[in-house]
């Protein structure tokens, strides 16, 4: 049994290569898939909130936050007035661009695979994009509970977005990860 688990430590050990490049293929993964989905509409009403309250983002629509809260639409839901209102704010166009950004850094960080500084420049944006994304737990009403009444409400009791908003922490370390493997390499391939 011992020799058993000084053989899966030295596996895991021999092994951490692989599973770097394991976060880069998650990462591109993540990436890939919510950057697609910006390009529709229930996904491009979704972030409105994040957005219209960031400080980082806010300049990028034409309507001042908290105005949008009259015209949300439910995932899946097509309500015309809703969907106007969202052309005019810059929504959908905001929403594409994003998109095009974050499948862009999904792919630099997955080509850090082949390419050492591509793959610096992918986990640093990785990194910065998960630190502009966890300040909308700060930005953001959205994020937490609201009292409608029940006991557990605010600040620490996160909602389904606040949830969601968190796991970039993951993401915000994975990025540093990858950041630093492909910084590794490349002041191996400086020394060779």
């Amino acid at each position: 049994m011992k020799d058993t688990f000084q053989n899966l430590l030295h596996t895991l050990a021999e092994s951490l290569r692989y599973f770097i490049h394991l976060i880069r293929i998650s990462i591109f993964i993540v990436m890939a898939w919510i950057g697609g989905l910006k390009a529709f509409q229930y996904e491009a009403d979704g972030i409105v909130p994040f957005v219209a309250n960031s400080p980082f983002m806010s300049f990028f629509y034409t309507k001042e936050a908290p105005e949008y809260a009259q015209y949300k639409n439910k995932e899946g839901e097509v309500v015309p007035k809703n969907i106007a209102w969202h052309q005019e704010n810059g929504t959908y166009i905001f929403s594409y661009a994003l998109g095009a950004v974050i499948i862009i850094i999904g792919i630099l960080t997955l080509l850090g695979i082949f390419n050492a500084s591509i793959g610096l420049f992918g986990g640093l944006l990785t990194f910065g994009m998960s630190l502009v994304t966890l300040s909308f737990l700060i930005t953001t009403p959205e994020v937490y509970v609201p009292n409608l009444g029940g006991p557990d409400y605010g600040f620490p009791y996160l909602s389904g977005a606040g949830r969601l908003v968190l796991k970039d922490v993951i993401m915000l370390a994975a990025g540093l990860i990858v950041a630093s493997d492909s910084a590794t390499r490349l002041l191996k391939e400086k020394r060779a």
